[in-house]
């Protein structure tokens, strides 16, 4: 299957009023990719997060988005507040909001919507979920919701911010698996920013290393054998 060009940084610079984080960037997620964005805090991971959500455009240089991801067609799990955790609302409900954006003026979800969150909650193993009270679930579970409410959302592609926070190292783990069938079988392609760098090398197929005005991107491979992955021995965990 041929593979598409999703996102496209040309030359970008981003940052805020005219001060960039970022300088010179150039890097594509295509098709199938799985880039995990990792780098120390005050980096700027989330200064590109939004860059790449449309919310924050560039200073210089541009980011080309696939004419599907224009349309609005991308899934965004943020990190969750103590306030979406006590949602009062059930899972059915919580997922079938990720149509929100593609349903435009209608007033209800189509039949094929429901059917396709449905399948799309028994794929992440939350079916039996579906009436239950959102807040009453455990951590693991209710990323597992949220992550089915951002497939809803999704084309091709699903963004993440730091998914596994808060969880335990399980349900974690758990996540991880998800994320990596959906990205193997169902060929999506996934964004996440992650400080867990064990599993980014573990499941990545592409590291882009956040510096202070300085970044990398490319293979796991390549990122080992750089001055940012030699701490990690040069091998894939």
């Amino acid at each position: 299957m041929e593979r598409k060009t999703l996102i496209q940084c040309r030359d970008a610079s981003l940052g805020y009023e005219g001060q960039p984080i970022w300088e010179h960037l150039n890097f594509s997620v295509m098709s199938g990719d799985y880039l995990c964005i990792v780098g120390e805090n005050g980096s700027g991971k989330s200064t590109l997060l939004k860059s790449l959500l449309g919310l924050l455009k560039p200073i210089s240089g541009e980011i080309v988005m696939d004419e599907s991801l224009r349309r609005g067609a991308i899934g965004y799990l943020p990190q969750q507040t103590r306030a979406q955790k006590d949602f009062p609302a059930t899972v059915s409900e919580v997922v079938l909001s990720g149509f929100l954006n593609a349903r435009k003026r209608r007033f209800f979800y189509s039949g094929a919507e429901k059917s396709q969150a449905l399948m799309h909650m028994g794929k992440l193993g939350i079916l039996e979920l579906k009436d239950k009270c959102y807040r009453e679930l455990s951590g693991g579970q209710q990323q597992r919701v949220l992550l089915c409410r951002a497939l809803c959302a999704a084309g091709e592609l699903l963004i993440l911010d730091e998914p596994v926070t808060g969880l335990d190292p399980t349900a974690a783990q758990d996540l991880y698996r998800t994320l990596h069938y959906l990205n193997k079988s169902e060929g999506i392609a996934i964004v996440m920013v992650t400080h867990d760098i064990q599993n980014a090398l573990r499941y990545g197929t592409t590291i882009l290393h956040a510096g202070h005005r300085q970044w990398f991107c490319g293979s796991v491979e390549e990122y080992l054998a750089s001055p940012y992955g030699k701490r990690f021995g040069g091998e894939r965990v």
